[in-house]
């Protein structure tokens, strides 16, 4: 039966941003990558293209997802269209109950966000958070066996080391194609990733690692181990 893994995103690009390889090697290897986002990014900015309304924003970052989406291989997309920028003011019941009922429909054993620090503090980064702790942990969905949180490299917590990396290098200018797809977003890509117009053959440090922190094991909370991808120990 094949496995499946749920990257469950505040925004469009946050898949692409963390997780564009891993989701690559995931195909490679078989897996079924499916995303939940839950708002359509309309608050952002359009950077280098001409302003944009709310909803033309909205629906530009739509198709830019699903062309991000087509590139690292995931065929399954759903959006909760939550209003960006007040992920924390939708109630929190509401926001667990459309999470489990994702996972139940999806069937996933493996599932992927944002850590208690929402990797940059953003706060729809951290509400997403404790919905899905609450769905994973708090023990309704009972298909996942494993929960990861996006390492944080800009903290590097000794105390949760990253439990699985995985190498940037060889599907680098794929994962630059992917995060290019988010033309809307190309300041906030250019700011961590440099010119992905002309990305080389070589990622600039310290973004040459996707890293993953295993956050519960089927009823245990960061348990101590290493693994060499996220299905490692599933049948």
């Amino acid at each position: 039966m094949t496995t499946t893994i749920a990257w469950i995103s505040a925004h469009p690009d946050d898949e692409t941003f963390t997780s564009a390889c891993t989701i690559r090697e995931a195909v490679r290897r078989g897996v079924r990558p499916v995303l939940l986002c839950a708002t359509d990014g309309d608050a952002g900015k359009s950077g280098y293209l001409p302003p944009m309304t709310r909803q033309e924003l909205a629906e530009k970052r739509e198709i830019e997802l699903r062309e991000s989406c087509e590139i690292m291989g995931i065929t399954s997309i759903d959006l909760l269209r939550h209003p960006d920028g007040k992920l924390s003011q939708v109630p929190r019941e509401r926001l667990v109950a459309e999470i489990v009922d994702y996972i139940g429909k999806t069937g996933a054993e493996v599932v992927l966000t944002f850590g208690e620090d929402g990797m940059s503090g953003h706060a729809d980064h951290i509400a997403l958070h404790h919905a899905v702790r609450e769905a994973v942990v708090g023990g309704k969905c009972p298909s996942v066996k494993k929960l990861y949180y996006y390492y944080n490299w800009l903290i590097q917590d000794p105390l949760r080391p990253p439990t699985v990396t995985v190498d940037v290098t060889p599907d680098w200018k794929n994962k630059a194609r992917a995060l290019l797809a988010h033309e809307s977003q190309l300041l906030s890509v250019e700011r961590v990733f440099g010119d992905v117009r002309n990305p080389g053959d070589v990622p600039p440090e310290p973004i040459a690692l996707e890293r993953f922190v295993l956050a519960w094991l089927d009823g245990v909370e960061f348990p101590e181990v290493q693994e060499s991808f996220l299905t490692d120990g599933l049948s």
